[in-house]
């Protein structure tokens, strides 16, 4: 698995978000892409780095691309994108997660 994992949980539907794409950025002087997938019809992106990769400690974000997903639905909503910016600070596994509607979303940190 993984070291870094995602899912998308469409909240209004009560169903996972398929086909939304995410980018994995890490802050260095500024932002650099690193990865990127799409999620798949559980939701999630379980493979968004190869497996033995261990990022190093820093600042990094994963920007969904939530307006593409809404289009896709043929549904107004309020954020083109969502963008999590977190913290590593070990080599554990880190999941997170996005809890979307057209019109708001949460997430956490995840196992």
């Amino acid at each position: 698995m993984s070291q870094l994992t995602t899912h998308i949980l469409d909240t209004t539907q009560g169903k996972p978000a398929v086909a939304v794409s995410v980018v994995l950025y890490q802050q260095q002087r500024e932002w650099t892409e690193i990865a990127r997938g799409i999620t798949n019809s559980d939701g999630r992106i379980s493979d968004l780095l190869p497996n033995e990769t261990v990022l190093p400690t820093g600042t990094y974000k994963l920007r969904f691309e939530t307006g593409a997903y809404f289009d896709m639905l043929d549904t107004p909503t309020f954020y083109p994108y969502v963008e999590i910016a977190f913290q590593l600070i070990t080599g554990e596994h880190y999941h997170v997660p996005l809890l979307l509607n057209p019109f708001g979303y949460s997430t956490y940190r995840g196992s």
